[in-house]
């Protein structure tokens, strides 16, 4: 992996760093949301798929017994289509297992998650300027190798989901809390709604004292 060694320590290199990292970070937030939705989408299609399971299997039972008994011949074909729909509805499922693959998506969102994570300490050690810029430079190097594992071994996701994710962080403000909010989980005196946020005193550096010249005699002249 490049070492930086050489790079100039000006505001501006600050900035675009900076810039830079935000995209990243935005994007991450995005992939995250969008393999979430996956999974829910999955998980959702799967239940729907055991209920008519079900459903079609209980009628084509319905069927058969109503045909054994003599008592309806519309029965049998009532029977035949049903359990004809609940094969093509077994095979879909036998090739496609919902299950696993949502788990996957799960899977990738719990990695990005701690990229997610990663990245916003990352900004937050850049805005607080006690690292120098190289060191920076070399995190966001090692964030992008395993940002690359991470989307290498993920499934793919879908536009559905995109919309899905993108209506949970613009609309209903998932990744957004209020400082009320927060302070429902905290402890009292954690707190900063309806008090005054105390930060750490800043010691001012030591003034040097400048030893005065004694004042000159006038009769001396």
């Amino acid at each position: 992996m490049e070492t930086h060694t050489q790079t100039d320590d000006t505001q501006n290199s600050w900035s675009i760093l900076e810039g830079q990292l935000r995209e990243c970070y935005g994007r991450v937030v995005y992939s995250h949301k969008t393999q979430e939705k996956c999974a829910d989408i999955l998980l959702k299609r799967q239940s729907w798929i055991k209920i008519v399971q079900i459903a079609l299997s209980a009628i084509a039972t319905g069927g058969c017994i109503a045909t054994v008994f003599g008592e309806s011949d519309a029965g049998a074909a009532v029977a035949a289509v049903v359990s004809t729909v609940l094969l093509a509805l077994n095979a879909y499922t036998k090739d496609f297992d919902l299950g696993e693959l949502a788990q996957k998506h799960r899977q990738a969102g719990a990695d990005l998650w701690l990229i997610r994570e990663k990245y916003l300490n990352l900004i937050t050690d850049l805005r607080m300027g006690e690292k120098p810029i190289e060191a920076l430079q070399g995190t966001r190097d090692e964030l992008l190798q395993g940002l690359y594992a991470t989307y290498s071994g993920a499934p793919s996701t879908t536009f559905d989901a995109y919309q899905k994710a993108q209506e949970a962080l613009k609309k209903l403000e998932d990744m957004t809390f209020s400082d009320k909010e927060i302070d429902a989980f905290l402890p009292r005196e954690l707190r900063r709604t309806g008090q005054e946020v105390k930060l750490p005193p800043v010691k001012a550096p030591a003034l040097q004292q400048v030893e005065k010249a004694p004042p000159e005699d006038p009769k001396a002249s």
